[in-house]
């Protein structure tokens, strides 16, 4: 028995997996040293099967230089939606961060084996709580939704605008720094107020000698506040990933 695949057939399925696999590489939730690399090859193959009929009428012709083009094009735009993506969520990482600067548990770093570097302890665990949140959510079907939309909206022979990509990437670099204050701001305002108390305590009385039980005092206190803000990340990564697919609908018009 014997089985031919036209060759526009396989291009489209090559052109479109590679859309995929550059953007699993970089944007949550695939984008961690957890997943395998050929798990996420094997995944991006999956989905390129899904999107090939609808692909297909924009492939190129099944010549060399077309086929290469438009391969580095899709790339491209899998990379840069990917980072897009992953540049918003980094929002809840960097909130952690913020909190072991003024927790105090920014003086305790560990190799992270997943993302290959040094973090702190909040920095990771916000980190591994919004990959979690991702999925327990169903969060992680509207960040392939609007992913896989964009095979409508710029198809294979269609470019992507660098200046709605830059006008994108300067929001979603502002959106970060925001996010992770609205995230990590009443924390910080908290553990500032309680430094304060801290030093007015050691001025009135400097016989308890205060600043010796900031430490545990900060600890536990950001330990309380962290406790009490699992509340709200839910909301939180709804709000980032719905935010994540309007930027994407932007940059693919």
């Amino acid at each position: 028995m014997h089985f031919e695949i036209p060759q526009a057939t396989l291009v489209t399925l090559l052109l479109v997996s590679a859309r995929c696999l550059a953007w699993m590489m970089i944007a949550p939730p695939m984008a961690t040293g957890g997943v395998p690399r050929f798990i996420k090859v094997i995944f991006s193959v999956a989905l390129a099967l899904v999107i090939v009929p609808v692909a297909a009428p924009h492939a190129p012709q099944p010549e060399l230089v077309p086929v290469v083009g438009s391969l580095l094009q899709q790339l491209l735009i899998g990379a840069g939606l990917g980072f897009l993506t992953r540049l918003l969520f980094a929002a809840v990482e960097s909130a952690g961060n913020a909190l072991d600067l003024f927790g105090g548990f920014a003086l305790a770093t560990a190799y992270d084996p997943m993302s290959r570097s040094a973090t702190s302890i909040f920095g990771r665990f916000y980190a591994l709580l919004c990959t979690v949140l991702i999925f327990a959510t169903n969060t992680h079907l509207v960040i392939f939704g609007g992913f896989l939309r964009s095979f409508s909206a710029l198809p294979l022979d269609a470019g992507l605008s660098l200046d709605n990509l830059d006008q994108a990437l300067t929001h979603a670099a502002t959106q970060l720094f925001v996010s992770a204050l609205q995230i990590a701001g009443p924390l910080i305002i908290v553990l500032f107020i309680a430094d304060i108390s801290l030093g007015v305590l050691n001025r009135i009385a400097p016989q308890l000698n205060a600043f010796s039980m900031g430490f545990p005092v900060k600890i536990g206190l950001t330990l309380l506040l962290v406790g009490m803000g699992f509340a709200f990340m839910p909301r939180i990564v709804v709000g980032i990933a719905s935010h994540a697919n309007d930027l994407i609908a932007t940059v693919t018009g």
